[in-house]
């Protein structure tokens, strides 16, 4: 069976709620950005009247406000666009058990079940378009294909409010034209590479030989001349499937840099604290932490070190990360921001048990974070703290009481 398959991408997300929400802003130029007074002044989304003016997500408040003085900057509401997004799947979900979100914005949607014909695919996705419109208020931009691939390039083609579709008879004429960083996993270095060998469309790479792009790029330049000629057969996996988790991380950028070994010591221990309750309640250890740090220059580095034995305790976490960032140096540079990441993920039920002294000292630990999980839980999570924590009040206040006002970034990699 042929398949047929549909990208959604709701335009303009962040900005597109906050103004149905608004709708006194909706008529001008509107940007969702962090906080400027606490360094996360970068614009996360703008609507189309901003980005006529030249406003692009990444900028600077201060960047943003030079092409347009008259924007306007809202905060963004996380929650809100939760909301908007579940509500967006349920739509989707009531066309097709294969829908695979790709961020909070966009999913892919197989509806090879409902129809093996373009023209009523098409009609389908206006038909998703058109109760988006209706029920969320924002609108949204489809793609139709036979891959993945093409789907997703097709909602990039032409927005807001479209339709796009890729046929295996109009492809090469809709989508080789384009230019090659267009195409999903062409990043800039990637981009570059090809730069190199005159490859600058997507034709262009679709037509180059493939022994030469596997010699550059390995079996990256491999999965991308498929991709390029459409020969992508990756599935839409189902929105219920189980996601295996690779990694769990939180970084932060506070107010100001840190400076000395203590704060360094106040804010690991913070962000080791947050990926170990999350590990316990997503029933994972780890056998690897990271260090990732961001100078003031912006220059980024990470090291990383394996555990004695795989675990998820914030102590095991925090020893790690802090040894990194002793033995390369970085506590004599002030830091921008700093970042702790749990990888080489595993479920709890596979930890090896041991009767080594090291072994029951951990599991111990772990009882007593497991504890104060509950603690925090229950009373908040100024609740109970870490001596450490009041060697440096105001840190550890911005961190136990309101760690967004630290513009704390938490992940999942799946």
């Amino acid at each position: 069976m042929d398949r047929i398959i549909l990208h959604s991408d709701l335009n303009n997300f962040f900005a597109s709620v906050e103004c149905k929400l608004n709708p006194c802003i909706a008529d001008k130029p509107v940007a969702v950005a962090g906080d400027e007074t606490e360094r996360h002044g970068i614009v996360l989304a703008k609507n189309f009247i901003a980005k006529r003016y030249g406003i692009k997500t990444g900028q600077t408040i201060c960047e943003a406000r030079a092409l347009c003085p008259d924007i306007i900057f809202v905060s963004p509401h996380y929650e809100l666009y939760e909301d908007f997004s579940r509500k967006a799947r349920d739509i989707y979900k009531s066309y097709s058990d294969l829908v695979e979100p790709f961020g909070i914005d966009e999913c892919w949607i197989d509806v090879s079940l409902l129809t093996q014909n373009f023209k009523e695919a098409e009609a389908i996705a206006v038909e998703i378009k058109e109760k988006i419109k209706a029920t969320l208020g924002i609108t949204v931009s489809i793609g139709v294909s036979f891959n993945k691939i093409f789907a997703k390039l097709g909602s990039d083609i032409k927005k807001p409010d479209a339709v796009t579709v890729i046929s295996p008879e109009n492809y090469k004429e809709v989508v080789w034209r384009l230019p090659v960083e267009d195409l999903l996993f062409v990043g800039k270095a990637t981009k570059k590479k090809f730069s190199s060998l005159s490859i600058k469309t997507i034709g262009d790479l679709a037509n180059y030989p493939s022994e030469i792009l596997e010699y550059t790029l390995g079996k990256n330049g491999i999965m991308l001349h498929r991709n390029a000629n459409g020969l992508d057969v990756s599935p839409v996996k189902s929105i219920n499937q189980r996601t295996i988790i690779k990694s769990v991380s939180n970084s932060t950028t506070p107010p100001w840099d840190i400076m000395t070994e203590s704060d360094a010591r106040i804010t690991l221990y913070a962000l080791c604290e947050n990926v170990s309750s999350r590990m316990r309640r997503y029933g994972l250890i780890c056998d690897t932490v990271k260090l990732g740090i961001r100078d003031r220059e912006l220059r980024f580095a990470e090291r990383q070190t394996k555990l004695d034995y795989p675990n998820r305790t914030a102590a095991a976490l925090f020893d790690g990360a802090f040894s990194l960032l002793i033995s390369n140096r970085f506590n004599e540079i002030p830091l921008r921001s700093i970042g702790v990441c749990a990888s080489g993920i595993s479920e709890d039920s596979s930890v090896q048990l041991s009767f080594s002294p090291d072994f029951i000292r951990l599991q111990r630990r772990e009882e007593l974070e497991r504890t104060t999980d509950s603690i925090k839980a229950q009373y908040g999570s100024a609740s109970i703290q870490r001596g450490v924590m009041f060697t440096r009040s105001d840190l550890a206040i911005n961190f136990a009481v309101n760690r967004t006002s630290f513009g704390s970034d938490a992940r999942l990699n799946v």
